[in-house]
């Protein structure tokens, strides 16, 4: 858990060391959103609620939505993430650094590496999408 969310906490801490040494308080500021705004973006806090890899199965099995495998930190999933916009809430979203059977769902899928962004749609896996693909796949 703590790994999910080390880099909302860093970019902020960072931001302030790089804020210090602006030229102007404007210049600091700015400086400092930016930094929290990358670590919000980044953390966990960006991707809809996480579910148990056996729980966004189940329900991807029944009700034929994709399961997203993703992980805090990957600029690819980020990229997923704010390309689909709110239509992401319509796939399961399965972090695997919080979720053991997830990362193996993963290394099963890709030869034994924990790539993500991974989407499963019923018994096709597609490593790192276009957002497109996706998005083509989701319910209405």
């Amino acid at each position: 858990m703590l790994r999910s969310w080390w880099m909302a906490v860093l970019m902020p801490v960072v931001g302030v060391l790089v804020a210090v040494r602006a030229e102007t308080p404007a210049l600091a500021v700015v400086e400092f959103l930016v930094f929290t705004v990358l670590g919000v973006l980044f953390s966990p806090l960006a991707f809809p609620r996480s579910l148990p890899a056996a729980e966004a199965q189940e329900r991807g099995a029944r009700d034929g939505r994709p399961v997203v495998y993703w992980r805090p930190g990957c600029r690819y999933c980020l990229r997923l993430r704010l390309r689909l916009g709110r239509r992401a809430g319509r796939a399961y979203w399965v972090n695997i650094w919080r979720d053991p059977d997830g990362a193996a769902a993963v290394r099963a899928v890709t030869g034994g590496d924990e790539t993500v962004p991974t989407v499963v749609l019923r018994d096709e896996a597609v490593v790192n999408p276009e957002p497109g693909w996706l998005r083509e796949r989701l319910p209405s």
